[in-house]
C-alpha cells in the first residue's frame, strides 16, 4: 500500500511538473494574430506610411509597400521591434521618389512673340495685336467661329497673358 501511495504521489508530482513546464512554455508564445493587432494599433500614429503593410508568420514580421520618406521607414521598423513576441523584422519597404519638379513657365520674348502673333492674325481681317512685356493685347473685330480658332493658336505661342479686347461680330 505504501508503495502504491508513494508511486501515486510521485506520478502526481511528475504530472504537475510537466504541466507547469507546458503552461510556462505556452504562456511565453505570442500568437501571430496578437502581434498583427499590436502592429496595427502601434503604427496608427506614424505618418507617411503610404501603402506600407506588415505580415506576421511565426513571430517574424515582414514590412512591405511604399512609404513617403526614410523617416517613416525607420519609424515603422522601430515600432514593430518593440512589440512583444516579434522575433525578427524584415524591412522590405521602399521610399517613394520625390515628386517631379513642375515644368518652368516659358514666356516667349517680345520680339519672337510679336513676329509669331503677326503671322497668326494675318488671316483675320480686322484683328490687330500689340505685344508688350509678354502680354498680347487683341483689338478689332472678329467672328465668333474665327475667335475659337485664333485663341488656341495664340496660347500655343506662350505669351504671359492674352488680353482680348476684340468685338465679336
Amino acid at each position: 500500500m505504501k508503495q502504491t501511495l508513494s508511486m501515486r504521489l510521485l506520478l502526481l508530482s511528475l504530472l504537475i511538473a510537466v504541466s507547469g513546464v507546458f503552461m510556462i512554455s505556452c504562456k511565453g508564445k505570442v500568437k501571430d494574430s496578437d502581434i498583427q493587432m499590436a502592429i496595427d494599433e502601434k503604427v496608427r500614429t506614424i505618418s507617411g506610411l503610404g501603402t506600407a503593410r506588415a505580415s506576421v508568420q511565426e513571430g517574424v514580421v515582414t514590412l512591405s509597400g511604399e512609404v513617403t520618406d526614410e523617416t517613416a521607414k525607420v519609424a515603422y521598423e522601430s515600432a514593430v521591434k518593440t512589440i512583444p513576441g516579434v522575433k525578427q523584422v524584415n524591412n522590405n519597404l521602399t521610399v517613394a521618389p520625390p515628386p517631379a519638379a513642375p515644368e518652368p513657365v516659358v514666356i516667349s520674348p517680345d520680339e519672337t512673340l510679336r513676329n509669331a502673333v503677326t503671322e497668326a492674325i494675318k488671316a483675320y481681317n480686322g484683328v490687330k495685336a500689340d505685344v508688350k512685356d509678354g502680354v498680347v493685347t487683341l483689338t478689332g473685330n472678329i467672328k465668333k467661329a474665327e475667335l475659337q480658332v485664333l485663341m488656341p493658336t495664340l496660347h500655343a505661342l506662350k505669351p504671359k497673358k492674352i488680353e482680348n479686347k476684340l468685338t465679336i461680330k
